[in-house]
């Protein structure tokens, strides 16, 4: 029904392995030996019932995991250059005021790939760093509020979702199969629909595989919440917005202006219960 990952190891391999090494082969006995039932002289295993407690159980120490070797990010960077004739000079008042509107197209196309890169990069894409326990399936293919409820579940604070108009649609048509209408919410000036108060949002960047199938990601952001963060580049010469800087090129032969745009990003997700992911939505029968 869904994809899954085994990891095999034959049974000979696992022998030679264990005949090589003495702690390795104590610990599998050992491990047998708890996992065995005792056996009465009828040959049946013996379960034994106990109510009640014995003293006082020992608690054992509390220890933050630390990791001796963190990961390191390396920013991502997503590039342009921006060409302008000198003759913009002479066709309108206030030459500038053009270069700044080419310029805003141009970084606006920028951000629209490094959201495309957020999303689905191999190195730091949230499609491809959510922690393997945190990624579910849809119980019956269409998106439906139990799988929602269910993604909710895992994380705590979870801050919005993020999914594919056609997911949302998808979601919506099984809300009003059940009778249910989700709320509207207000983000950031925009109405939005959301599911249990929080926000669902709409990216185009999240794929559609060639089954009709997608996914949909629920995170908690921010630093002070151990969440999902962005990262970018500061104090950059001529920068322009944070982790985006425009540097003059010059004027060629030709007369034209060229400007170097230059985007640098990356996100981290900095515990692993801070993004979840439902696999396999169905967006269609």
């Amino acid at each position: 029904m869904t994809s899954v990952t085994i990891l095999a190891l034959p049974r000979s391999a696992f022998a030679e392995l264990t005949a090589t090494s003495e702690t390795l082969r104590r610990h599998v006995e050992g491990f047998r030996d708890k996992t065995r039932r005792p056996q009465n002289k009828y040959g049946e295993a013996e379960i034994k019932l106990a109510a009640g407690h014995d003293g006082e159980p020992t608690l054992a120490g509390t220890y933050v995991d630390y990791e001796l070797r963190p990961r390191e990010y390396e920013l991502s960077v997503a590039q342009t250059v921006l060409k302008i004739h000198t003759r913009v000079a002479d066709l309108f008042n206030d030459p500038m005021d053009q270069v700044e509107q080419q310029l805003r197209l141009t970084v606006e196309a920028l951000r629209e790939r490094q959201e495309y890169e957020l999303v689905n990069n191999r190195e730091f894409g949230l499609l491809h760093n959510a922690d393997l326990r945190q990624r579910i399936h849809t119980r019956s293919g269409p998106p439906t509020p139990d799988d929602l409820d269910e993604l909710l579940a895992m994380r705590r604070s979870t801050r919005l979702f993020l999914a594919h108009p056609q997911a949302i649609a998808a979601f919506g048509r099984e809300c009003t199969k059940r009778g249910i209408y989700p709320p509207m919410v207000e983000m950031d000036g925009h109405t939005v629909p959301s599911w249990r108060g929080v926000p669902i949002l709409p990216s185009g960047k999240i794929p559609i595989s060639p089954t009709h199938t997608t996914s949909i990601l629920a995170m908690r952001t921010g630093e002070d919440d151990q969440g999902v963060i962005g990262l970018h580049q500061t104090g950059l010469p001529d920068e322009y917005q944070p982790g985006l800087n425009v540097r003059f090129m010059g004027i060629d032969e030709k007369a034209i202006m060229s400007y170097l745009v230059s985007a640098y990003y990356s996100a981290a997700v900095l515990v692993p219960d801070a993004l979840g992911i439902l696999d396999h939505v169905e967006l269609s029968h």
